[in-house]
């Protein structure tokens, strides 16, 4: 994936505020997700976070080691300027891809159909979600469950259950993966919520690259 090109894409978006994906709120159901967890010590990573609202509501509950990550830094500053007191070190401006961690927890937010559908970029992000969890490591979040076209260009792109577990299943164990019950009125009935166990056996490294 070309970031030079993402990055140009995101940040021109956020500039010209065609952000109709930004609620400006946690999402409901990762909200209530958040709310189920006890350990205030897990390790978040949240990738293509945008203004990253769940980050944002993460640390208001305790969690003090929530990375935020996305391709454009115009997001980050917005995110900076909201929460002055949050670690700069924890907003990190960077390709998905090529990020490094290890993490115990990675929060989903439709990032999955944030970028081009092609049979490559979809089979790296499984590969690259299994690489930056630690054994049992839990991916958590959301997937649009809509139709994915043949336009290379429309964003968000679509997919459905299917699709997702064949892209996911090499590496983690489904836990669930249906509709969510509590999405926002204007994604009722298209979102997934979803949550895959990290497979705790040794994954073959050359499966990673």
């Amino acid at each position: 994936m070309d970031s030079t090109r993402e990055n140009n894409y995101w940040t021109q978006r956020y500039k010209e505020e065609r952000t109709g994906w930004d609620i400006g709120y946690p999402s409901p159901p990762l909200k209530e997700y958040i709310d189920q967890l006890e350990n205030k010590n897990l390790k978040i990573l949240i990738p293509g976070a945008g203004n990253g609202y769940e980050a944002e509501y993460l640390w208001s509950q305790g969690f003090k080691h929530v990375l935020v990550l996305d391709i454009s830094e115009e997001p980050l500053k917005a995110f900076a300027k909201r929460n002055p007191a949050f670690a700069k070190a924890n907003l990190i401006q960077a390709n998905f891809f090529e990020h490094q961690g290890q993490y115990d927890l990675i929060l989903e937010q439709t990032f999955f159909c944030s970028f081009v559908p092609t049979i490559e970029n979809r089979n790296a992000y499984a590969k690259k979600m299994a690489n930056l969890l630690i054994p049992n490591g839990k991916l958590v979040g959301l997937w649009f469950d809509i139709p994915l076209t043949g336009d290379m260009e429309k964003r968000p792109f679509g997919g459905n259950k299917e699709l997702y577990k064949n892209y996911l299943n090499p590496f983690f164990e489904v836990k669930t993966l249906k509709r969510a019950y509590n999405s926002i009125p204007e994604r009722h009935d298209q979102e997934l919520f979803g949550i895959f166990i990290k497979f705790d056996e040794s994954i073959d490294d050359n499966l990673l690259l």
